[in-house]
């Protein structure tokens, strides 16, 4: 029970990583807030919170719209009372070459990706301000700091998103916020198949590549990102701020 009594948003809790960190963070003792555009998939993710015993509620959320961001926030706060804990792994998956690139792609993955994440920040921050020991966990990626070919857009975002995370370390370590981010590598969710639709790659070729990147030759699985998260989260990463845990088999060692 690390998390236990702990007020938690999540941003993209309806499938994949996002709802593994709802479920395991309710499991740890946490009632959780859980925001995404797909309503049935967050539904979902509640449906299995409270079969297993726990508190989660959803509300449909695009957080690169400042509106939805502040309802999510004011949602919650309503709900529980205060915020204790935020994280942003709400993503845009746009991938692409520069000359494939539009002015509508750039904003809708810096909208989600970094401007969503600031702003799930900035109207958070009254309450963890109050709750003494805040902290906030970035979705990030191994992308942050390795390029891949034709993943400008997303590859930028995430980058950006590292950068995000340390200075929101050291601007919020006055008032004992803490920031930190989670850096996946090649974990298989639904973004992964978005990722082979784009490339148009064959699949178990693709899956064997990831996999075999790995020291482990296996690609993770969101559960493996979920207690990532946790640790950050938690009072047992108190004296961590600013750090990027990488979570990816050692496939950028």
């Amino acid at each position: 029970m690390r998390l236990q009594s702990k007020n938690v948003i999540v941003t993209g809790g309806a499938s994949g990583i996002g709802r593994a960190i709802c479920e395991l963070f309710a499991k740890e003792g946490a009632t959780v807030v859980l925001g995404d555009l797909d309503t049935a998939g967050g539904r979902e993710t509640v449906a299995a919170i409270k079969d297993a015993g726990g508190n989660a509620e959803f509300l449909a959320t695009d957080v690169s719209k400042e509106s939805d961001v502040k309802r999510l926030i004011d949602r919650a706060v309503s709900l529980l009372g205060g915020v204790d804990i935020v994280v942003n792994n709400a993503a845009a998956f746009v991938f692409g070459e520069i000359e494939d690139v539009e002015k509508a792609d750039w904003e809708k993955v810096m909208g989600v990706n970094v401007v969503g994440s600031a702003n799930m920040v900035r109207f958070a921050l009254p309450y963890l301000k109050e709750a003494k020991a805040g902290a906030v966990v970035n979705m990030a990626s191994v992308s942050s700091f390795v390029a891949s070919p034709a993943f400008i857009p997303y590859n930028t975002s995430k980058g950006a998103l590292l950068q995000l995370t340390r200075s929101l370390a050291m601007d919020l370590g006055a008032f004992g916020i803490r920031v930190n981010c989670v850096c996946p590598g090649a974990i298989h969710t639904a973004a992964t198949e978005k990722h082979l639709e784009f490339d148009g790659r064959d699949r178990e070729e693709f899956i064997a590549e990831e996999a075999d990147a790995s020291f482990f030759k296996r690609q993770g699985t969101p559960e493996e990102v979920a207690y990532a998260a946790l640790f950050l989260a938690s009072d047992e990463a108190s004296f961590v701020t600013g750090a990027n845990l990488v979570v990816d088999g050692g496939a950028t060692v």
